[in-house]
């Protein structure tokens, strides 16, 4: 039994796909930090399960071709892959919005000193992973040396003009709960990250993002080896809010993987969930309109996404319930 699906029905709620506004696409598993709550399950090691140009080729035609707003480039450490700068200007030329989720520290790895100003060019709105404004908390979720490293990648990208308003050069951050809680209010969160960020390291930002930590892939074995797997799961399904549903990612948005294939959200992607199997599997043989009225797959980890004020990959959805 479907236990989400029946969550939907017992509250009368439609869940079928809507006009694609985001192309979401997943660069590869390759990243240069290996994060307790990565569902993608990306680190260092992860060489083969990227992108290729051939397959990033076929990417930005269908860009060219569909129409569609917004370009959300996403990982691993999307920045690794060799086609990610090519995407870039593929969509930049073709008057997309485009969106890079960044770690920050990749701005340290070799090849990507100028990735700031690339970055700047082509007018790229930057979603960046900073799960807290202390040291502690960050080395701790994400790996020693990685606060620092973010603080001054801010503080680069400060100068450049993001996250200024004048500027036009949005930058937001992200935060996920250290442990298997929800995560707090997002407003009165971005309130303390702005006041923290802003008098210790005089860092400022456009807006923060809350996002639910997944309860799949290497989080459900960390969880499982704490024993804490089956309370947060249930702490989940018991916080589902009704109001969090006409909000979430995978109404208006399609997620591509590293090889192509298509799949409603990246959740679904890193479970192997694929878009019905009376529909196009590539992306190279889809029409955005081939997937308009689909319904949406969905499974218990759907939960993670509708549990209190919702989380999607623009944040909270809704007031908690």
């Amino acid at each position: 039994m479907n236990l989400f699906k029946a969550k939907l029905s017992e509250f009368g709620l439609d869940f079928k796909k809507r006009p694609i506004e985001i192309l979401q696409v997943n660069m590869g598993k390759l990243c240069n930090l290996t994060c307790v709550h990565c569902h993608v399950e990306s680190g260092p090691t992860k060489t083969k399960e990227n992108m290729s140009r051939e397959t990033a080729q076929k990417v930005a035609n269908f860009l060219r071709s569909a129409r569609i707003p917004t370009l959300d480039l996403t990982g691993g450490a999307p920045e690794l892959n060799p086609s990610f700068r090519y995407l870039v200007m593929e969509a930049h030329r073709a008057g997309m919005n485009v969106m890079d989720r960044c770690n920050l520290t990749v701005f340290y790895e070799p090849g990507m000193e100028d990735l700031p100003e690339f970055l700047k060019a082509n007018q790229v709105e930057i979603v960046a992973s900073l799960p807290c404004y202390t040291l502690a908390n960050v080395d701790k979720q994400r790996g020693a040396g990685t606060f620092a490293k973010s603080i001054e990648a801010l503080q680069r990208l400060n100068e450049l003009g993001y996250g200024k308003k004048e500027t036009g050069l949005v930058l937001h951050l992200v935060y996920n709960p250290l442990g298997p809680v929800l995560p707090a209010p997002q407003s009165q969160l971005e309130k303390d990250y702005k006041k923290r960020l802003k008098e210790d390291f005089g860092i400022i930002f456009n807006h923060l993002y809350t996002i639910t930590n997944m309860p799949i892939t290497r989080y459900a074995k960390y969880l499982r080896a704490f024993g804490q797997y089956e309370a947060y799961v249930e702490l989940l399904i018991n916080s589902f809010n009704p109001a969090t549903v006409k909000g979430l990612m995978c109404l208006n948005t399609l997620s591509v993987g590293y090889d192509g294939r298509i799949y409603d959200c990246d959740f679904n992607q890193m479970l192997g969930l694929e878009i019905q199997p009376d529909r196009p599997r590539f992306i190279w043989d889809l029409h955005p309109h081939d997937l308009q009225g689909q319904e949406i797959l969905t499974g218990p980890h759907c939960f993670g996404c509708t549990a209190g004020a919702g989380s999607s990959c623009q944040g909270a959805l809704a007031g908690h319930s």
